[in-house]
Order: structure tokens, then sequence, then C-alpha cells
């Protein structure tokens, strides 16, 4: 899918160049095509060059909080929700220990542990499934919950905005929060109906915290002026993120934990992500710098606000629309969107920041879908997709409406 994206930016770039050249008499369209390439190429290096440092640091503070036993102590908290939501499970099922290690590594934005715990309790739930080319209901509510998963430490967009000169990259964290919950409940709530699950007193306590917390942070920041907004929002959010800090290294201290040791070999992670993201930006930036240079992007867009206009609604959500499109397919092409966005109209205007709010508002969902049910030769996937799909465009739709809320226009 992602090949044929990109093979398909390039190919829009040439075509709609070449009429440039043809009717519009646009001499050097394809002079302007290669600096593009070039200047975005050069881009996405320094980019990722730049994220090294703050990369290491947020990596190496998770394997602090790692090693004090976090990730096993929210894994504990979460076993009983799970035991529930997977009634076709045994208790005691190595499965639900693998879901709620990779529930709590989402959580905590350890996207490197999240995979390989995700994928091994995919094979442990494989072992249960009767019918072996096709997905189980356990297996679909799992995939679903992946693919819409709260993530309360979206790390990697705060290293983005960091890097493209946001003055307070954290300010989108209560924003992604809200539009992360509204994709979480849509998507649970579709898979839930389909296939009757019966929610009984732990469930819905659960459902209900989580709602009373999230409706509760709305309606204080609804309350403020706009005025205020952004910057308490700011204030909270910088403070929960110092606040978690803190709490890893009190852990650290009560477990014995050799912090600075942990800081410095999660920090190596971050080194090596940093450096492997490389060749994925600058493929990913120069294909999306073609389509904007040839015009084809901006007509997409003009057209697409041409028609919001007609309808009478507000056009500026529009400019996040690319990175809402390409989120489904494809997490590389979706951050390479977001990173667009921000270096065209700027890390903290209105769509810089609902582009990143979108980018945290829910995962990837074929590739979520293509990696797990692939690990297991899943053929037939039932209504996975359409789970998946419907959290997405949950998620989008809170993103676009908590970017008003908070940022304005």
């Amino acid at each position: 899918m992602l090949n044929l994206i990109w093979i398909g930016f390039f190919l829009t770039a040439f075509v709609a160049a070449f009429w440039q050249f043809l009717v519009g008499g646009q001499q050097d369209i394809f002079a302007v095509l290669m600096k593009a390439g070039f200047d975005n190429a050069k881009t996405a290096f320094e980019i990722a060059l730049g994220l090294t440092g703050v990369m290491c640091l947020w990596l190496g503070i998770m394997k602090i909080g790692e090693r004090a036993g976090f990730l096993d102590r929210l894994a504990r908290i979460l076993a009983p929700l799970f035991a529930r939501l997977f009634p076709d499970v045994p208790r005691g099922h190595p499965a639900l220990g693998s879901i709620t290690m990779n529930m709590a590594a989402n959580m905590l934005g350890l996207d490197n542990a999240a995979t390989p715990m995700g994928i091994k309790a995919m094979r442990e739930l494989q072992e249960l499934n009767p019918d072996k080319e096709t997905a189980s209901n356990a297996q679909i509510l799992f995939l679903v919950i992946n693919a819409s998963s709260i993530t309360l430490l979206p790390v990697t967009i705060f290293t983005y905005r960091a890097q493209l000169g946001a003055l307070d990259p954290t300010d989108v964290f209560i924003p992604i929060l809200f539009a992360t919950y509204c994709s979480t409940l849509a998507g649970f709530a579709f898979i839930a109906a389909m296939q009757r699950l019966r929610l009984d007193a732990v469930v819905w306590s659960w459902l209900a915290g989580i709602t009373l917390t999230v409706g509760g942070l709305a309606a204080y920041f609804a309350s403020l002026p706009a005025a205020e907004m952004t910057a308490r929002s700011s204030l909270i959010s910088n403070f929960l993120l110092l606040g978690i800090i803190a709490a890893f290294l009190v852990g650290a201290l009560v477990k014995r934990v050799n912090a600075y040791e942990a800081f410095v070999e999660g920090a190596k992670e971050g080194f090596n992500v940093a450096v492997t993201i490389i060749p994925y930006l600058v493929a990913m930036l120069v294909a999306i710098g073609l389509l904007r240079a040839s015009g084809a992007l901006g007509m997409f867009m003009d057209l697409t606000r041409a028609g919001v206009a007609a309808l009478g609604a507000d056009t500026a959500w529009v400019d996040g629309l690319p990175t809402m499109l390409m989120k489904p397919l494809s997490g590389s092409g979706a951050r390479a969107m977001m990173i667009e966005t921000m270096q065209t109209h700027g890390a903290d205007s209105f769509a810089g920041r609902l582009a990143s709010v979108v980018q945290g508002s829910t995962e990837t969902t074929f590739y979520v879908l293509a990696v797990y049910f692939g690990a297991v030769g899943i053929k037939r996937v039932r209504y996975a997709v359409a789970g998946g799909l419907i959290a997405d465009l949950a998620g989008f739709s809170a993103a676009i409406a908590v970017a008003y809320l908070f940022f304005g226009v």
C-alpha cells in the first residue's frame, strides 16, 4: 500500500508539472521540482539530526520508568479489565498478560516495546482460535484497541514540534488526550456492539472513570476564556510530564535501580531510532515536496476548501486533511505530512497544531492490521477494518473540534 502511495505521489507531481509546462507555459517548472526535491532531502536529514538529542532524552526517561517497574504495575492494574473484555480467553492464559503489557507500553509511548508484545499476544490468541485463517472476536477487539490506542505520552510528536521551533512543544498534550480518548471509545463501542459484550461493574467503572476524567478536563477548559485556555493547557501538560519524570526517578530510588545507567541505555536506543528514520523521512518528504511544488497538492486543497466553504463551514481545518488521509495507511507517511504542514504553516500555527493532534489521535489502522494479522496468517479479518476506520473517523473529528476549542483561528 505505502509503495503505491509513494509512487503515486511522484507520478502525480510529474503529470501536474508537465501540465503546467504544456498548458501554463511555466518553463522552469521541472527545475522548481528538482530544487524542491533536493531541499526536502536536506531538510529531512536536518530534522532527523535535530531529533537525536530530544529522542535520547525521552527514551532514556522511558527506560528508567520501565526498569522502575511502572510498566509491570500498569499491566497489573489493567489485568482485571482485560480479563472481562476478552471472555473467550481463559483466566490466567498467557495472552492476557501479553495484552496488558502491550497496552501498558502503548500508554507510556514505548512503541519499540509495544509492537513485539502485541505480536506475541496475537500469536497466543491464535492458539485459542478455532479457525486459523479467520480473526477471532478476541483478536479483532485487541487489534481495534491497538489501532485507536490511548497514548498518555506522545513523545514523538513533542520531539518533532520542538525540532520545528514550537514555543511550547507540549501544548498539544491535552488536546491529543481528548482526541485519542474519542477514537478509542468509538472503536470499543463498535466492537462491543458487534460482539455483544456483557459489560459488568468493573468495565463500567473503568469507562466511567476515564470518561469523567476526560469530561472534567473538557468542561474545565471550555469554561476558560480563549486567551487562558492554551496557557492553562500548557501548564497542566508540563506539570504532568514533569510529574511523571519525577515519579520514575523516585521509583528508581525505591527499587534501587541505577537510573543513570538506565537512562544511558534508553538514550542509546533513542540515537538508533533517530538514525533509522532518516531514509523514511527523506523518501516521504521529497515525495510530498514534489507534490506541493508541482501544484497538485495545492489544487487538491483548494478544491476541498471550496467544497467546504460551499457548505458554509469554516475551512481552516482543511490544512490538516493530508495528515488525516495518510494516517490510516502509513505511520511514516502521516508523520511526513505532519512535518510538512508544520514547515509550511509553522509549528505554532492552527494547521501545525491540528496536524499534531491528528497524528496523536489514532494509530495506523492498516499497518497494525497488516503486522498483527500477518504475523499469525489471518486472511479473513471480518469487521476489524470497519472498527479501525470508525475509530479513525471519531479521532479525526475530535481532533478538529479540540483544535478549534484550544487554538481557534
